[in-house]
């Protein structure tokens, strides 16, 4: 570890002598103390979303590894210089690796990660690394299209709505899987996005629900980190799509038709135990199905059976990689063709994806 548990400076400074030389007795300390595990959050664990299923993949690391480990949580952290000072002040508490799982962290872990070698860095979302930090992600955007699907069939107007955060690639490449699944099975349906250009902020959350509602959806999807929005769908008996949690169970309705969720244990735990053995090696990582990082809630019992049965044989497809959501000719919401039929969009097209597919009603500039 970088740095020795705050119990030990006392010890150290009375042994430098003896340490300097190899004292078996304080190395032997040292492997028995727990590695130190920091995780930055964007938001509470109490949104129920976002940090809340991040949250969850931290608790079944610390299960997985018991006493082995010692998790430092820091919540509420900006996007700004602050989180600069939140990772420097992990560091200083002994943490060996560090986890910030927001956007708009990645050039502040940069930044600390370049000054502090012997330590690692996980940046969730984004797309810089370093030879101590790496980058990490899921295909979110197929259960994106499955949840597409089951809108497309439950909606009676046609008319979809998305409650959209920032127009980052990742929050567009699932609204544009969600347009596309939804008119797999309706092709006049569209996608109206509103924007709240903030990543958590429950009220305006909510507000960009009840105008979609207003302008006459009745599924309101998102990218958001707080159940909010699909409150709002459920209020007005509209139905909802969720994110990150099984909204379905959080919100005790059946109006919420499906979730996509994360899993983020499926990660977490064996990058730490890469950290412990010292095997960590930075990577850009974008994990699916088969790696169980991405999932769909448990449907409503609203949802017919043969919509159901289509979304797990798509999802079965996903798997075998006999089916991916941007294959074949791809228009964009001007009419303009962006892939032409037979092509396969590349992991680098889609990670910067920043144009609409055709149906979605919204700018993604």
């Amino acid at each position: 570890m970088k740095k020795l548990s705050i119990l030990l400076t006392c010890a150290l400074c009375t042994l430098a002598p003896i340490f300097a030389g190899g004292s078996t007795e304080t190395a032997e300390m040292s492997e028995d103390a727990p590695m130190k595990v920091g995780v930055i959050y964007v938001s509470a664990p109490g949104d129920f979303g976002y940090s809340y299923m991040h949250d969850q993949g931290t608790i079944a690391a610390e299960e997985y590894f018991g006493d082995k480990i010692e998790v430092i949580r820091m919540e509420n952290i900006a996007e700004n210089e602050e989180s600069e000072r939140a990772m420097e002040s992990l560091i200083d508490e002994g943490c060996k690796i560090i986890f910030a799982n927001s956007y708009n962290y990645q050039q502040y872990m940069q930044n600390v990660a370049k000054e502090h070698p012997d330590v690692y860095f996980e940046h969730c979302s984004g797309y810089l690394d370093n030879e101590n930090m790496s980058n990490y992600f899921g295909r979110m955007y197929q259960m994106r299209y499955l949840s597409g699907i089951i809108a497309g069939q439950m909606s009676e107007s046609g008319n979809l709505g998305y409650v959209g955060a920032f127009n980052t690639p990742e929050v567009v490449r699932g609204i544009n899987a969600f347009t596309l699944g939804a008119r797999s099975v309706n092709p006049d349906a569209t996608v109206t996005v509103v924007w709240t250009n903030t990543w958590f902020d429950p009220s305006k959350e909510k507000q960009a629900a009840e105008s979609l509602l207003d302008g006459g959806c009745d599924v309101i999807a998102q990218h958001q980190d707080t159940t909010e929005p699909a409150k709002a769908a459920i209020d007005r008996g509209a139905y909802a799509i969720g994110y990150n949690a099984n909204f379905m169970e959080l919100t005790g309705s059946n109006h919420v038709l499906v979730s996509p969720m994360w899993n983020w244990g499926s990660y977490m735990i064996p990058e730490i135990q890469k950290a412990m053995d010292g095997t960590w090696t930075s990577q850009s990582y974008w994990g699916g199905l088969d790696d169980d990082m991405i999932l769909l809630s448990p449907v409503s019992d609203l949802v017919p059976s043969d919509t159901v049965d289509a979304v797990m044989a798509l999802e079965q497809q996903m798997r075998d990689d006999t089916f991916d959501v941007f294959w074949g000719e791809l228009k964009d919401n001007t009419g303009t063709v962006r892939q032409a039929a037979g092509e396969k969009m590349s992991d680098g097209d889609m990670l910067t994806m920043d144009w609409f597919v055709e149906g979605v009603i919204g700018s993604a500039k």
